[in-house]
């Protein structure tokens, strides 16, 4: 890896294109070298997490309105949606939109967090579905993703995007540009611009993480992919960006971030140097932020040695600053308190999580954030007797860049009324690599067969699983079969007008053919 350092530049420098971030992501983009096989199996991996979490949230109401705006934008030879099969193309674009909303919606995919905090998994529909679209190979495929995965993470370990309030789906816009500009092989010049006008359309606040949390929440890096797909297909007709996107004096660098006087270094795969970033990511095994992944498990471990609730004095949990200031109580946001907030709210609230993880042993995507179950008086009760608080120790180890010291869990220190004190920690998830644990594909294939049980009948699981574990000889054309097929009567739609359908709109002959590079 090589470190580039990134600052601001007065219009009066007249910063070379070669020494610009947005090139020297291009140039990574545009290195022809090949996937290591870990690296390989590990996509695999995640694009069967992906889909675990797709077909788990496929029928929530968000899911089911960004399915009905591509569904208006179909095309011949386009790209799939998830539970249509794949025999139902729509654009490419929409199908990023749709498709990224789906992995998103529980939360329940892949995390890497240093400087800034992501969910490297989001690069996978937008890289996906042009990769169907252009009838690219699985082959093909691995190399754009393991691209994507590279250059998100690189950027997350060296700019902090939240401590501005920007939200952090910003790395994401150019990360999934990179790896579409991998997948069909274009030159650096033409990825450089479309990485300069997606990071240009993919900044925006982090309000959508702050407070009553809302369902924007899972479309904004669907919005992203979305973005970044378009932005590759102007790049590609030889429109250009706003640059220096980065470096220049009204740039990302100089007025959303540090400013005027800022200095980074991003780490950056050299020339001919394999793009290992994935492995620096973790899935989740519980539907919750991952900050909270590690503090489950501790919870389940500590709970059982509490039989009545109601004889806890308080709860403290020893932390990093970001899962104090994000997730618990310095975020002073009181919606994490609420038992009437949105599931959104509440998978961002640590001591919601830690109540019942401590009640309950287990954790489940749907029950545990059922209203019924968030209402609970006990639960209510101990959930407000929870607070947290930032110890150095763990906020050096969230930052720290030796990855067996790397960690993101906290200690949790229980008062009982009677002045008994139950205290323990755990510094990574059981799921971790790490951990106690370790997960390998039988998990990840566990996982989806969980999470699609009743939904995607048994064969047709098992169709897609087989196919996807072949996805380093897929040939062109053949990435279309990696979709899955949901039974209709287990498939819901939104029935409410949107304005891309209104008017029975949305026929293969109705709708305009859009983004000439990308159709041809």
């Amino acid at each position: 890896m090589q470190n580039h350092a990134v600052r601001v530049h007065p219009e009066s420098d007249r910063l070379a294109c070669s020494e610009q971030l947005a090139w020297k992501i291009a140039q990574v983009a545009a290195d022809p070298v090949g996937v290591e096989a870990a690296v390989a199996d590990m996509i695999i991996n995640r694009m069967i997490d992906n889909a675990a979490v797709a077909m788990a949230s496929v029928n929530r109401h968000s899911v089911m309105s960004a399915r009905a705006e591509a569904l208006a934008h179909r095309r011949t030879g386009g790209a799939t949606v998830f539970g249509m099969g794949p025999d139902v193309r729509v654009h490419a674009e929409w199908a990023a939109w749709a498709n990224g909303t789906a992995v998103r919606e529980l939360d329940f995919h892949d995390t890497f967090l240093a400087a800034e905090y992501s969910h490297p998994g989001d690069n996978i529909p937008g890289i996906l579905a042009v990769a169907q679209q252009c009838d690219r190979s699985g082959a093909d495929l691995i190399r754009g993703i393991a691209t994507g995965y590279e250059i998100q993470i690189d950027l997350a370990r060296a700019i902090c995007l939240h401590k501005h309030k920007i939200d952090h789906v910003a790395h994401l816009g150019p990360s999934v540009a990179a790896g579409i500009g991998t997948l069909l092989r274009l030159p650096p010049s033409v990825i450089y611009q479309a990485i300069g006008q997606a990071l240009h359309v993919t900044t925006a606040t982090r309000q959508s993480r702050k407070g009553e949390i809302s369902s924007w929440k899972a479309y904004a890096p669907a919005h992203a992919g979305k973005m970044a797909v378009e932005s590759v297909d102007r790049a590609m007709l030889g429109e250009t960006a706003p640059t220096p996107i980065y470096e220049g004096e009204d740039g990302v660098i100089a007025w959303m971030l540090d400013g005027k006087d800022a200095s980074y270094q991003v780490p950056l795969p050299d020339v001919g140097e394999p793009k290992r970033a994935i492995f620096s990511s973790f899935t989740k095994e519980h539907s919750a932020e991952y900050q909270s992944q590690a503090l489950i498990d501790l919870a389940f471990r500590m709970g059982k040695n509490i039989t009545n609730w109601d004889d806890v004095e308080d709860v403290l949990i020893e932390t990093s600053h970001h899962t104090h200031y994000v997730i618990g109580t310095g975020s002073n946001d009181p919606q994490k308190f609420d038992p009437q907030a949105s599931r959104e709210t509440l998978d961002h609230s640590i001591m919601y999580i830690v109540a019942v993880a401590l009640q309950d042993g287990c954790w489940h995507h749907v029950r545990s954030y059922e209203p019924e179950r968030a209402r609970r008086e006990d639960t209510v009760r101990l959930w407000k007797k929870i607070h947290t608080v930032e110890k150095p120790e763990w906020t050096e180890r969230y930052h720290e860049s030796d990855p067996d010291r790397k960690a993101f869990g906290g200690r949790i220190i229980i008062r009982m009324k009677d002045g008994r004190v139950l205290a323990d920690e755990l510094a990574v998830a059981n799921a971790h690599t790490l951990g106690a644990t370790p997960w390998q594909r039988d998990d990840y294939i566990k996982k989806f067969l969980t999470l699609s049980e009743g939904i995607v009948p048994k064969a047709e699981a098992e169709r897609f699983l087989s196919v996807v574990q072949k996805l380093p000889d897929l040939t062109a054309g053949e990435l279309h079969q990696i979709e899955l097929n949901v039974s209709p009567q287990d498939m819901q739609f939104n029935r409410v007008e949107s304005i891309f359908n209104f008017g029975q709109l949305g026929s293969e002959s109705e709708v305009p053919r859009q983004h000439a590079a990308l159709m041809t």
